[in-house]
């Protein structure tokens, strides 16, 4: 029983180690309508077309008590999905199993009582999708401008 707990506490402590190294972000002091709008021109700057917007922040305030929560998480939260012809070819060429990261998602983020504002991206594995994600901390740091 002992063996078992502690591989258990190994597994749980694995998990939120790995949890924080799958996202790279960047809080600044600026507000969350400034960094969207300068992420939407990051993003078409570069030729790119949004695909899609998530409001994935309203969507949580709205289902909260239908779910039994009376949390709000986020002040408010968005989901950027785009994608490149170029770099998306680039890197299925390489290995087609790339597909699982397409589209791209850059998301931007207040919490609640938070003046500062959250923008970030998934870490992508190593290999080739290290051109897609030093793409997204490129887009990121336009949006910002950093």
């Amino acid at each position: 029983m002992k063996t078992f707990l502690w591989a258990a506490g190994l597994a749980l402590a694995t998990t939120i180690a790995a949890a924080a190294d799958t996202a790279v972000t960047y809080t600044v002091d600026q507000d969350f309508d400034d960094v969207t709008f300068g992420l939407e021109s990051a993003i078409t700057d570069k030729g790119l077309v949004i695909d899609a917007v998530s409001h994935v922040g309203a969507m949580l305030e709205r289902t909260k008590e239908d779910v039994g929560s009376n949390v709000t998480v986020f002040e408010r939260a968005e989901v950027y999905s785009f994608c490149s012809a170029t770099i998306s070819r680039k890197v299925m060429e390489v290995d087609p199993m790339n597909l699982q990261f397409c589209p791209y998602g850059i998301f931007v983020m207040q919490k609640p009582g938070e003046d500062s504002t959250t923008i970030g991206y998934r870490v992508m594995p190593e290999g080739a999708m290290k051109e897609v994600e030093a793409m997204l901390d490129e887009i990121v740091k336009e949006a910002i401008a950093e």
